[in-house]
């Protein structure tokens, strides 16, 4: 399988990928995860006097998942 990414300039090219997904010939997926994080950041943050930045964010995702690959 490969996995490219298309930016649809058209409309009319999107209903001719859901065709294509419909007829089981491709998969169409949402790349939401890096958006959906950044907007949960930035909710966080307007709701909060004290809110981590990013930089501490990352430190404290990689230090979890360091001590969950050390086991």
């Amino acid at each position: 399988m490969e996995t490219i990414r298309i930016d649809i300039l058209n409309p009319k090219a999107k209903s001719l990928l859901q065709n294509l997904a419909d007829l089981n010939l491709i998969r169409i997926q949402q790349d939401k995860s890096k958006t959906e994080f950044l907007e949960l950041l930035n909710e966080l943050r307007m709701k909060s006097d004290k809110a981590p930045s990013l930089d501490e964010v990352t430190k404290e995702v990689e230090a979890v998942r360091k001590s969950r690959y050390e086991k």
